[in-house]
């Protein structure tokens, strides 16, 4: 065999550029760059030491021969020409893997059994001795590559990917791969760091990966020193006695890093679930002397270091792949920033995110940015310099004294070392827009919302077109629903606009930043708006004329509270003494709560949800009523018909469509509002009152309804000062018999 082989070394999408550095270092000669590849020629040592020495690569590749091929045979008998006595047992066992298609190979399954056959049929003894199959820890594992017609045939020195350290045992759930973390933290220049003595702190450790990859570095240990068993360990062309050399190499090595007085690396969790199983990956890495973890939240994140001491913080943000994780993510990161303007002062830092908007909002330039993959996923690697040059900072404005946190100090603490105080990242030019918009809605609602008491109202409802949000307060929590924007309107666009909202909505209405719930509005169907979106199960309770009402802004896309219907439910406060109340489609039944309150004789509530049912039950006796108060679970058009009830005050606030499968067929309330009204007026008593209101923009009421019964629309009525921006909210009509 030749003393010079051909290698190709694997690796993530995007690393290939560091990875041939790498390799040239260790040895690798006329290295050329591939899509996640790169390929070069070296002896068996370099081969090895690769092997050991490689933070970056999946796998090394030793190539055994290149040969053109045009259909299967070619491929069959191309392997077969292999002199395969030379690196494999007839009893020993094989892995293939195939990659590539064309040439008569469009299945990469028949072209892997091909190479199996061919290599079997070389080996098969005269008493029938043959190599057998084994996909997980083989003698042998064979790749052949399809490339433009030429089958290029390898031998994998690795084995299990060489990103698998045997260190992470347990981990969270988005971990980043150890070879792409190492990766990171060399683009991040944390091997010079390391040199000079640098601290490393990580406020998103997660199970603690950047760091064990960043202790190993520092401490001069060969990321692959533990692994036992490689692609190697049974091919007949090793040469044990160079690869014991090599070993006991980087063991005396890693024994020497050790020795040296160990560097400051941190990492900081809030989920108390990823603490021990992060010390048990240090610990097995052999680095508990130089790494710890703590509990800690982004927002408290302070590394705690000699005060002279720098170096670099670095972090994975979490990405976002849920619908409302907007708001949260963006405080997020806007909290990062703080921390790293507030207590890293002189630091580097390095943000690996896939949401690279996000990572514009931490208030702190990047001077460099490096594009990664991570699996499918593209990301921006942020590289940050926390000096006072770097930062996008304002002086505050006149009327900015709501602009910090509840409990939060008005000004950042200065650091030590810093000659100037630090300030706050200011909103960007849109994120001001915003915020005047809705310091000027605030300032116009202030008198009626101090006059009426009312703690849950609209302060913003998509009154700039492209901000195209609804903006609710909840007593001293905010429910934004981002309107779904048209197709002619830039993604990223929408996106940076959104954030720009979420940036300022916390600052101008003086609300925690965890306070803020974000979900996307979408033209819905059937029952899906009532459909549950999360299970989070927190409710809030508030007060609305003199009744407590439970909220919840995480669930579901609507809250459990209508607001715009609030003028409704107070007019049937004020009529309900006395009276039978009916209240159809009742959803969570508020305004049966306020029928109770307002001294109604009995009230009947008719839904088709158990859930709203369940909560609408919760409202009542959160409010002491009970016995009085009926709650009936059907399809209300079939449950109008089989009811002889009378009731003098009605109401009726139908959604636009429904087709759940427990009721029959599909409800419009466009083509059936003649027969609900029908139905429902058959049910009012003499001298009753029937209201009738929906939220259905293009909704028409049928003149037949007018011709039959006394007909008053009340919209204007209808609609308080927090929803004048919107007439078309809904309509309302008040129904009465005739004379």
């Amino acid at each position: 065999m030749s003393d010079r082989y051909e290698l190709y070394l694997t690796c993530p999408k995007g690393l290939e550029g560091l990875l041939a550095e790498e390799a040239t270092g260790l040895g690798l000669e006329d290295t050329r760059e591939h899509t996640s590849a790169i390929r070069g020629q070296a002896d068996m040592e370099t081969a090895y030491r690769l092997c050991l020495w490689s933070r970056l690569a999946n796998r090394v590749l030793l190539v055994l021969k290149r040969f053109p091929m045009s259909n299967a045979d070619d491929l069959y008998q191309g392997v077969l020409d292999v002199d395969w006595q030379d690196h494999l047992e007839p009893d020993g066992s094989i892995a293939v893997e195939f990659s590539g298609h064309g040439s008569g190979i469009d299945n990469s399954h028949f072209g892997a059994l091909k190479v199996k056959d061919a290599i079997v049929d070389k080996l098969r003894t005269a008493d029938g001795l043959r190599p057998s199959v084994d996909k997980i820890n083989p003698d042998l594992r064979v790749h052949l590559r399809l490339d433009r017609g030429q089958a290029i045939l390898s031998l994998d020195l690795s084995g299990h990917s060489l990103h698998q350290r045997g260190y992470r045992l347990q981990q969270g759930a988005a971990p980043l791969k150890e070879n792409l973390a190492a990766a990171v933290l060399i683009r991040a220049g944390w091997p010079r760091i390391a040199a000079e003595g640098g601290a490393l702190a990580d406020p998103m450790c997660g199970v603690g990966t950047f760091l064990v990859e960043a202790g190993m570095i520092a401490a001069d240990i060969a990321p692959n020193l533990k692994r036992e068993r490689w692609g190697f360990s049974a091919w007949l062309g090793h040469v044990p006695a160079l690869w014991r050399k090599l070993h006991d190499e980087a063991l005396a090595r890693a024994e020497a890093g050790l020795a040296r007085p160990p560097l400051w690396i941190r990492g900081y969790e809030a989920d108390p679930r990823l603490i021990q199983p992060g010390r048990n990956n240090i610990e097995r890495a052999g680095l508990s002397d130089w790494i710890k973890i703590y509990q800690g939240e982004v927002g408290t994140f302070e590394p705690r270091t000699d005060q002279n001491q720098k170096g670099l913080v670095i972090c994975n943000p979490p990405y976002g792949e849920r619908l409302g994780d907007e708001a949260s993510l963006l405080y997020l990161y806007q909290n990062l920033g703080e921390r790293l303007r507030q207590a890293c002062f002189g630091w580097e830092a390095a943000v690996f995110t896939g949401a690279p908007d996000l990572g514009k909002r931490m208030g702190i330039r990047s001077h460099k940015q490096y594009a990664f993959w991570n699996g499918a996923l593209p990301c921006k690697l942020l590289l940050l310099k926390v000096q006072p040059d770097q930062f996008v900072t304002g002086e505050r404005r006149q009327g900015d004294h709501r602009q910090t946190e509840p409990g939060a100090d008005h000004e950042p603490r200065q650091p030590a070392t810093a000659a100037a105080p630090v300030e706050q990242a200011r909103l960007s030019e849109g994120g001001q827009m915003f915020a005047n918009r809705l310091q000027k809605n605030l300032k116009q609602l202030g008198k009626w919302v101090r006059r009426e008491g009312v703690e849950c109202y609209r302060v913003y409802d998509a009154d700039m077109p492209e901000y195209a949000l609804a903006v609710d307060l909840y007593r001293d929590w905010v429910h934004v629903q981002e309107y779904a924007a048209p197709r002619s309107v830039d993604p990223q666009k929408a996106s940076a606009r959104l954030f720009d909202a979420l940036a300022a909505i916390p600052q101008t209405l003086g609300i925690d930043k965890s306070h803020v719930v974000v979900k996307r509005r979408e033209r819905q169907t059937g029952t899906r708006q009532y459909e549950r979106q999360a299970a989070q199960g927190q409710f809030l309770e508030v007060n609305e004329g003199g009744v407590r009402l439970l909220v919840n802004l995480t669930d579901y896309l609507d809250t459990g509270l209508f607001l715009d219907h609030r003028p409704m439910r107070m007019r049937i406060q004020r009529e309900a003494a006395g009276k039978r109340f009916l209240n159809l489609f009742c959803y969570t039944a508020t305004a049966s709560v306020h029928a109770a309150k307002g001294g109604a004789r009995s009230t009947t509530s008719v839904d088709l949800s158990r859930t709203y049912l369940d909560w609408a039950r919760r409202n009542l006796s959160l409010n002491g009523f009970s016995d009085k108060n009926r709650l009936e679970q059907g399809d209300v058009m079939s449950w109008l018909r089989e009811c002889r009830d009378e009731y003098e005050l009605i109401f009726i606030d139908p959604p636009t469509f429904s087709n759940s499968k427990r009721m029959e067929g599909v409800f419009d309330v466009q083509r059936d509002q003649v027969e609900l009204l029908d139905l429902a007026m058959a049910r009012l008593a003499p001298g009753g009152v029937l209201y009738f209101s929906n939220n259905f923009r293009r909704f028409a009421l049928d003149e037949h309804v007018m011709q039959r019964y006394a007909v008053e629309e009340i919209t204007g009525q209808t609609i308080d000062p927090d929803f004048a921006r919107n007439e078309r909210i809904h309509r309302a009509w008040r129904i009465t018999a005739r004379g």
